[in-house]
């Protein structure tokens, strides 16, 4: 099976649920199992909220999905400032203390979920934070397949 979609969203919270609720729903239609479909949805609501967030003065950011065969692999895009060197290099070990609190832990939850992260920082052009998740099915899409 292979599905493909890419979506061209604005930079505003609204644009998260939408992009998270395609992916479920794709997911759901392929006859995914629905912990993969989970851990997946929330590794693209963190990157999304991500270039909601740090995307600058850009006014949209694109997100592409595509399960091939028994992978799904997503990518997030924003035309924002970029990353700073040292979050990309070590985006799983979020800094915990004083105003650094509250950054960084949607990077961490982004490694924990998926089976495969990358984070390409394009100083003054944007960032893409991409990753996969080798799927599972739910019984009923096996049966239904064979």
């Amino acid at each position: 099976m292979s599905i493909w979609w890419s979506l061209h969203l604005r930079r505003e919270a609204a644009s998260v649920p939408l992009a998270r609720k395609l992916l479920l729903g794709t997911m759901e239609s392929a006859g995914v199992d629905p912990d993969i479909s989970f851990d997946l949805s929330v590794a693209l609501s963190e990157a999304c909220a991500n270039a909601v967030e740090h995307a600058g003065s850009a006014t949209g950011y694109s997100v592409t999905a595509q399960i091939d065969g028994d992978r799904c692999r997503i990518e997030v895009a924003d035309s924002g400032p970029g990353f700073s060197r040292d979050r990309v290099r070590h985006p799983a070990r979020p800094a915990l203390r004083g105003q650094y609190a509250e950054h960084g832990r949607g990077l961490f939850l982004i490694e924990a979920l998926v089976d495969h992260v990358q984070f390409h920082d394009r100083p003054g052009h944007g960032t893409v934070v991409a990753f996969d998740k080798v799927l599972k099915w739910r019984a009923d899409a096996l049966l239904r397949a064979s």
